[in-house]
C-alpha cells in the first residue's frame, strides 16, 4: 500500500494546553488554528510523517487580559514568533491504534524533540460534503522553560504563580487531498 495525504481541516481541529496555576488549579488554553499535513501508510507506519503550524496569536484561555499578556514579549512574544510548529522525525506503531510521533516541536524560536502519544488514525469516513476524512488525538507534556518560557512570579505564600510542566492535547480532523 503507498501513502496517502490528508490536509489539517483548520475549522475542526485543535491544539490546548494545561498549565498549573498558582500551585492549586489547572488553567487551560487553547489554539484555534492549527494546519498542517498528514502523510500516511498504514501498511508501514514508519513511512508517515506529521508537519503542523499552529498559530500562536490565536490562544484563548477565555480571559482577555492573561491572553494578551501570553502574546506578550513575555511569553510566546506572538510578534516576534508568530507561529509554533511540529515537524516529525519518525513514526512507529505503539499499540494498535496508537503511534509514537516522534518530531521537532518549536516554540518561541526554540526547537526540541518531544514524542506524541498519538491515537489513531482512525478508519476513513465520508463527510456530508463528499470528503473522505480520518482523526487523530495527540498528547505529550513539556517543560515551558526548555522552550524559553521562562516568565514567572514569586508567591506571597511561597511556590510560583505558573508551572513549568505543560501538557500538550491536539485534536485534528483531517481531509485525504
Amino acid at each position: 500500500m503507498s501513502t496517502t495525504t490528508y490536509k489539517i481541516d483548520s475549522a475542526h481541529s485543535s491544539a490546548h494546553f494545561v498549565v498549573r496555576h498558582m500551585m492549586i488549579t489547572n488553567v487551560r488554553g487553547a489554539f484555534s488554528n492549527v494546519q498542517g499535513t498528514f502523510v500516511w501508510d498504514p501498511a508501514n507506519p514508519s513511512q508517515s510523517s506529521v508537519d503542523a503550524v499552529i498559530d500562536a496569536t490565536t490562544i484563548s484561555t477565555q480571559d482577555p487580559a492573561r491572553d494578551a499578556h501570553l502574546r506578550s514579549a513575555e511569553f510566546l512574544d506572538t510578534e516576534k514568533y508568530p507561529t509554533i510548529t511540529f515537524k516529525s522525525t519518525s513514526v512507529e506503531a505503539a499499540a494498535a491504534d496508537e503511534h509514537k510521533v516522534t518530531g521537532d516541536l518549536t516554540i518561541h524560536g526554540v526547537t526540541k524533540s518531544v514524542v506524541l502519544n498519538v491515537e489513531g488514525p482512525t478508519a476513513e469516513g465520508k463527510d456530508p460534503w463528499g470528503n473522505t476524512r480520518i482523526g487523530a488525538s495527540a498528547t505529550t507534556k513539556i517543560k515551558r522553560s526548555d522552550f524559553g518560557l521562562t516568565w514567572n512570579s514569586t508567591l506571597e505564600t511561597g511556590g510560583i504563580l505558573i508551572g513549568d510542566d505543560l501538557k500538550i492535547e491536539v485534536e485534528v480532523s483531517l481531509i485525504k487531498s
